[in-house]
């Protein structure tokens, strides 16, 4: 074994190997729309004293975690994003009612001496006077209030508020409250002077309050001397409390305040059963997608095909194992980015043995000795190098763009998308080669050599060899197609409009689950005689019925819950998704700046590595792709929301990966003859990728028809946007990219090229030297 095949040997070894172990020890951490549960998105304010900046939003973010622990919601996670957003992840709270109660009081909490009892609320309602009393609610005595002395303590002094249970009166639950430095002298002062006042009187009371709201009045216990009051810098809250009100009572008081005020922005919650039918739904169509493209694969490859299935499983083992090894978090949209990186790795493994197929048939056409099999595959390898990586830099280009501009679990495809791509190119160029160099090494191989599946011509290219078509000869028609379709649909848009998510116009979007079946118009009356005739209701997958409205509290979201339930007995909440006005502006913008930057992306990196005019070519076709796709949604009037703009931008990066390809067959055959004419040079090398296009869109299309089978609403409609994608890129690259490229080297025409040496004429193989004599190319 030569050197070079031995480091790659061990490199594949030694990633295998690193991946077997990530994959067996870590397991995926799961995103809340798989594991189900809560996530809220708080944006923080200024208030009148402080600035809402990276340090305040900081420590409000160490305030919300001691609330969220107190809540004994298991695993929770808050993370600060940017300078004024927090994220909450709450994992299997299904009720957001109960965190977004807690999370969100943003006052300051404030211990006060109760100064008497009253019927009724002053004129202040509740606010401070001059001399700091207010008067508030009695917690105990329903339509009773407190007056209350200024200010004896804050929450700031309070260092640490435990629920526990009462052991020696065995009275309920109670908080036990530890204070630091001078709160705990405070402490004992304001109780010191209740504990003068009679059994039973008010003035023997200490108020918390927080948030305007007291949230309990307890009094100083019999045993309290008068003006000593309860010392040490402890104490016990007690007041009969069962093990819950306890718990969000500690939280609350171990939380104190936030030091600006917090708004919702944004709020999913997603059912355990929803997440746990997304997995399912995910592996299967893996599983389906793969085994058909193996068998795909294995039809037109042969063994390389077989091989190429094995290293396609490998592929799959490396990125799950670099998945758990980064402690990526993997959401719905990123199952499916993981599950169609399954069919973009077969991209790189068609395109090097469509390009050994044409080597090893021009060799034998010659009578060459390269007519061996290790000789046109080692050479097809080292000819696909600069395709694949161009192929997958601007597929990586739009999956970079996901991750910074895009937000929640759409993200999340991004980073499994980019993985994808790059685990992809170590599958075809490494392992892929590592087997196919250890298989036809072999003498029985050898012997064989039909077994390959690179010996034979192909369907597709003896269709093209027999037809001999002149596709770009016809490229003014082309084009006029092209801008027909174009007509169409932007007509689409502009009468039909796009049905905006609640992500990009904000609102509130609800999926509700109902035990018996529900007809949607009875649904839709239950929902209007409920308060709110202006939402829209419609049938959701397996008969759920989805609610979308405008402004909707957590508390109305729980009439409407009520309401249907008096038509479909027990109803659950299989999704909730609550997007503020601000946020949906901003994602809105957020899409548009994305769309924008991948357009602007791929013109520049397409500029460097070929001409302007081919760069402004696959940028056409790139924009004629994705607006046939807008078109075709507004057409069927699907929702356009930030799963349907992963998709978009997915598309924009296999787009432009099909027009590379043929470009980069074009760049090679002008650098080999300079003074060829470019039309027949474009044709020609359209003939020689268009297996490679076929074969590789049908890999896509398996893995894509799975999850539009198997997925839910969501992933159907993603599924869709890319199925069309990929029939329409393939036809674009043919039709539209290179007739551009043509025209537009028509009127510009590159400056004469110097080839590279051993590209040029001067510098020709004997093989090529050969072929020119004969007058004849490579085999297509």
């Amino acid at each position: 074994m030569s050197r070079a095949p031995m480091w790659r040997a061990i490199v594949a070894l030694g990633v295998i190997a690193a991946s077997l172990f990530f994959a067996l020890t870590q397991s995926a951490r799961l995103g809340l729309d798989l594991r189900g549960g809560t996530q809220i998105v708080l944006e923080t304010k200024d208030s009148p004293v402080v600035e809402a900046d990276a340090e305040s939003t900081q420590r409000a973010l160490e305030v919300l975690r001691q609330r969220v622990d107190a809540l004994g919601v298991s695993e929770p996670s808050l993370y600060r994003s940017g300078q004024q957003r927090i994220f909450v992840e709450l994992p299997g709270l299904q009720d957001p009612r109960e965190a977004a109660e807690v999370i969100g009081r943003t006052a300051q909490l404030t211990v006060h001496p109760v100064q008497g009892a009253t019927d009724k609320q002053d004129e202040n309602k509740g606010k401070p006077a001059e001399d700091g009393s207010r008067t508030l609610a009695d917690p105990d005595q329903k339509g009773a209030f407190l007056k209350l002395g200024p200010t004896a303590l804050t929450g700031e002094g309070v260092k640490d508020a435990e629920a526990v249970l009462d052991q020696q009166q065995m009275s309920g639950w109670m908080v036990d409250l530890t204070f630091r430095g001078q709160a705990g002298k405070d402490w004992a002062r304001v109780t010191g002077a209740a504990a003068c006042a009679p059994q039973g009187a008010p003035e023997r009371r200490v108020a918390i309050v927080l948030d305007g709201k007291i949230l309990s009045a307890p009094a100083v216990n019999p045993d309290v001397a008068c003006n000593v009051g309860i010392s040490g810098g402890s104490t016990q809250i007690t007041g009969g409390f069962d093990r819950e009100e306890a718990r969000d009572l500690a939280a609350l008081v171990k939380g104190g305040a936030l030091p600006v005020p917090v708004e919702v922005v944004e709020q999913r919650t997603v059912g355990p059963t929803l997440g746990a039918d997304a997995i399912a739904a995910g592996t299967q169509a893996a599983i389906i997608g793969l085994a058909l493209t193996g068998l795909f694969i294995l039809v037109v490859y042969r063994l390389l095909g077989a091989l190429a299935t094995i290293a396609l499983a490998l592929y799959g083992l490396i990125s799950y194992a670099a998945l758990v090894a980064l402690g990526a978090t993997l959401t719905l949209p990123g199952l499916a980015g993981f599950v169609l990186a399954i069919g973009m790795a077969v991209d790189a493994n068609v395109l090097v043995f469509e390009r050994a197929r044409e080597e090893y048939l021009g060799a034998r056409a010659l009578k060459s000795a390269s007519a061996r099999l290790d000789k046109p595959l080692r050479t097809a390898f080292g000819k696909t190098w600069s395709a694949v990586v161009d192929s997958n830099v601007t597929t990586l280009l739009a999956s970079g763009l996901l991750f910074f501009f895009a937000t929640g679990p759409v993200k999340g495809f991004g980073v499994t998308l980019s993985i994808g791509v790059l685990v992809s190119m170590i599958s075809a160029l490494v392992i892929t080669r590592v087997l196919a160099d250890f298989a036809i090494r072999r003498r029985f191989v050898r012997g064989r050599p039909g077994l390959t599946g690179i010996t034979s011509t192909g369907r597709v290219r003896a269709w093209l060899a027999h037809r001999e078509p002149r596709l770009v000869h016809h490229r003014r028609r082309w084009l006029g197609v092209s801008a027909l379709l174009i007509v169409v649909a932007v007509a689409g848009i502009g009468l039909r409009g796009l049905d905006f998510g609640v992500e990009f116009t904000g609102g509130r979007l609800v999926q509700y689950s109902t035990s018996r079946p529900v007809d949607v118009d009875a649904a839709r009356t239950a929902v209007t005689e409920a308060g709110f005739p202006r939402a829209v209701v419609q049938e959701s997958g397996d008969g759920d019925i989805s609610v979308r409205t405008g402004e909707l509290s957590n508390d109305q979201q729980h009439t409407i819950r009520t309401a249907l339930a008096k038509e479909g007995g027990e109803v659950t909440v299989e999704r909730d998704e609550l997007i503020g006005p601000s946020l949906g502006a901003e994602l809105r913008q957020n899409a548009l700046i994305a769309l924008g930057i991948a357009v602007a992306a791929q013109l520049i990196y397409l500029s460097v590595r070929f001409r302007w005019t081919f760069a402004a070519a696959a940028v056409s076709a790139m924009v004629h792709d994705v607006l046939l796709v807008v078109g075709l949604f507004a057409w069927l009037g699907k929702p356009v929301d930030s799963v349907f703009l992963a998709a978009l931008l997915t598309i924009i990066g296999y787009s432009v990966n099909d027009t590379v390809v043929v470009f980069d067959r074009v760049r090679e055959a002008r650098r080999r003859d300079p003074a060829a004419d470019l039309e027949t040079t474009a044709n020609k090398a359209v003939i020689q990728t268009l297996p490679r296009t076929v074969n590789t869109g049908m890999g896509a299309l398996f893995i894509l028809a799975a999850l539009a089978v198997l997925g839910r609403d969501s992933l159907a409609d993603f599924s869709l946007a890319l199925i069309a994608g990929v029939v329409i890129g393939m036809a674009s690259t043919v039709f539209t990219a290179v007739p551009i490229a043509v025209q537009l080297e028509g009127r510009r025409p590159a400056p004469p090229v110097r080839p590279k040496r051993g590209e040029g004429s001067g510098a020709r193989s004997p093989l090529e030297r050969r072929g020119r004599a004969r007058g004849s190319g490579a085999v297509v």
